[in-house]
């Protein structure tokens, strides 16, 4: 069978030739005598393996000497609770609620201090991202231990194109589904952190980017267990216990792939191409209906549905008769949604977009404007 063209959100698609890498070394690592899934992670091998999946990640990201690496597990979910363990030091935290993850990680901060929503676009059904100025405003009584954002929302196909300005208040964010999509300035974020599973890696590997000064000697809440004090993780250079070796190995791969391909400016340029052809189908189509307003819409993750759930499930049904998966949306949501990651391949996006225009042409009764 022929490999498909996988718009999957999450885990989602990896480049073909970290596939072959991995491939080639799943038996025997050069020099090992052995496969990465069976090698110690106190070993020499291992040791240069996770040294330069960090130091190949801080090049492409620019990551300032003042910043901390961590790879970690328990996924992105598992932070919604190790940042207020770890940051919350005074007891407060601003949220701003632009999807279903951003909403759990309010939920969950809740547990260890007060939250409070500085901005929400619950109320457009998340097609936008919030004025946020009423951010920078709130900012600037510097009673906050942090402001948190999901900086691209998976589900509803929204992205953060400028930052809340937060003063001293450290600026936290998801990075998740936009990780290596285009290039960030380290510098404005007080942590930073991402499942790898979209952009990054494989899932069950967690990369966090924490500024020195936001690592306290102990964790804030004192009934944090251990391996989720930052701190002694950092101390441990993220192996307090064996880490998800397979799972960082991945990543590296995936970092030494995204250099290769002439940098994350040169992979931004490609995925905005991605995204604008994509757009301009659903910009002009009288079948498809985006769901993000233009100004806030992802580069990551485009949405879309029909006028009616049938002909969603029509242009699903057809798009997998061709080869293309993982077209359809989040439960939450329905429609259907095309995760554009670095990985996804141009020729991918124009399989796509010659679906859409079938379809389109197969349907002219179906106009929903």
């Amino acid at each position: 069978m022929a490999r498909v063209h996988n718009f999957s959100a999450g885990p989602s698609a990896l480049p073909e030739p970290v596939l072959r890498e991995i491939a080639d070394e799943m038996l025997e690592y050069p020099g090992a005598g052995m496969s990465v899934l069976e090698m110690s992670h106190r070993s020499a091998a291992y040791s240069d393996i996770i040294q330069d999946a960090e130091a190949t990640l801080r090049r492409l990201l620019g990551i300032p000497d003042t910043y901390r690496v961590l790879f970690l597990q328990g996924g992105a979910t598992l932070q919604f609770a190790g940042i207020p363990m770890n940051l919350m030091r005074t007891g407060r935290a601003g949220y701003l609620v632009t999807g279903l993850f951003s909403r759990l990680a309010a939920e969950e901060a809740r547990r260890y201090g007060e939250v409070e929503v500085l901005a929400s676009s619950e109320a457009t059904g998340h097609d936008r991202i919030p004025d946020l100025a009423p951010v920078s405003e709130r900012c600037a009584a510097g009673d906050l231990d942090y402001v948190y954002i999901c900086q691209n929302n998976t589900i509803y196909g929204t992205q953060f194109h400028e930052l809340p300005r937060t003063g001293a208040v450290p600026l936290v964010a998801d990075v998740s589904s936009c990780l290596l999509m285009e290039p960030i300035d380290v510098a404005r974020y007080g942590l930073l952190y991402a499942g790898a599973q979209k952009n990054a890696g494989v899932a069950g590997a967690t990369v966090v980017i924490v500024r020195e000064d936001l690592i306290g000697d102990a964790p804030t809440c004192p009934l944090t267990p251990s391996y989720m004090s930052y701190r002694r993780q950092a101390d441990a250079h993220s192996m307090m216990n064996t880490p998800n070796t397979f799972g960082i190995y991945a990543c590296g791969k995936v970092f030494r792939w995204v250099e290769r391909e002439g940098g994350i400016a040169a992979l931004e340029r490609r995925n905005r191409e991605k995204a604008a052809i994509l757009y301009g189908l659903l910009d002009a189509s009288h079948v498809f209906i985006p769901h993000a307003q233009p100004a806030s819409r992802s580069i990551a993750n485009v949405t879309f549905r029909c006028a009616t759930p049938e002909l969603d499930e029509a242009f699903i049904a057809g798009a997998r008769e061709r080869g293309i998966e993982g077209v359809r949306a989040h439960r939450s949501t329905g429609g259907m949604r095309a995760s554009i990651y670095n990985a996804v391949t141009l020729d991918a996006v124009r399989a796509l977009a010659d679906w859409m225009e079938e379809f389109e042409d197969a349907h002219p009764e179906a106009a929903c404007r």
